[in-house]
């Protein structure tokens, strides 16, 4: 069946790229290309904290064994905070919300001992998924400082070039547009309403390195400003993506073999039923 499909695929290639690169794909890539601002970062020597979470979770008999994990730590590897839960159950609230809050505690303790804060994942995803409460928390803790910025390797916003009929995320044409380092110019979305106001950009630190995409709160951002958050972090960064990133979502990451662990550590690998939880 699988060979089947291959060749299918290879039959149908040239007419499903036709569909991605269709007659305004050219169009878009100009626009991009327009909207394209070419700046080489300078090196700065600044304290950055990257901010991640992690949750994985596995069920059996009715049971589910959920962990969810968040942290903030330097470029230098020290941390800044270090924040977990786990339990046998119905986690609550959901560990989604659990891992959010836990980002936002972990922001609160890094704002005052680093020159820039970065978050892994956008303020969409917050904005669009997460309780009032907690997005009222986080849209203070970010003005205490104004040094918090979100950080994502992917995106899926349609935001700049759907009125050209784009297909493909903005992040595909800037990757086909330009491989110089730069940013985009800065696009505000106040779709969302007050209060969620979002300022993005796509930046590339380094030549021919992947696009990151940097989201910040409000509109009141200016091309200064992002050139010196490139260029603060530029130093720090590894093939164009913040090394303290990195280093968070190593630290938190919460994989499947982690679970087995917990189960053996709890005792319920002797459990009948318990291949559920290993599989």
């Amino acid at each position: 069946m699988r060979n089947t499909v291959y060749l299918d695929a290879l039959r149908k290639r040239e007419e499903t790229l036709s569909v991605l690169k269709g007659q305004r794909f050219e169009q878009i890539i100009q626009e991009a290309k327009r909207n394209w601002i070419e700046y080489t970062p300078q090196r700065q020597d600044v304290v950055i904290a990257g901010i991640d979470s992690s949750y994985n979770s596995t069920k059996f008999q009715g049971l589910e064994l959920w962990v969810v994990t968040a942290v903030s730590i330097k470029s230098d590897g020290s941390i800044i905070k270090e924040l977990y839960n786990q339990g046998l159950g119905t986690p609550n609230p959901d560990l989604a919300v659990q891992a959010s809050k836990m980002e936002i505690d972990a922001c609160v303790a890094s704002i005052e001992k680093a020159h820039l804060v970065a978050i892994d994942g956008s303020l969409y995803s917050q904005f669009l998924t997460r309780q009032s409460s907690l997005i009222a928390m986080l849209n203070s803790t970010i003005k205490k400082k104004n040094n918090v910025l979100f950080v994502s390797k992917t995106s899926v916003t349609r935001n700049e070039f759907s009125s050209l009929g784009s297909l493909a995320g903005d992040i595909f044409y800037y990757n086909h547009a330009n491989k110089k380092p730069g940013f985009s110019k800065i696009f505000v979305d106040k779709d969302l309403g007050p209060g969620k106001v979002i300022s993005s950009v796509y930046a590339r630190l380094r030549d021919s390195t992947p696009l990151i995409k940097i989201e910040l709160l409000g509109s009141d951002h200016n091309e200064s400003e992002i050139k010196l958050l490139l260029d603060r972090l530029y130093k720090n960064s590894v093939s164009g993506y913040p090394y303290a990133l990195k280093l968070a979502h190593n630290n938190c990451k919460i994989t499947n073999a982690d679970l087995a662990r917990l189960v053996s550590l709890y005792g319920l690998g002797n459990e009948t039923g318990s291949r559920e939880v290993l599989e």
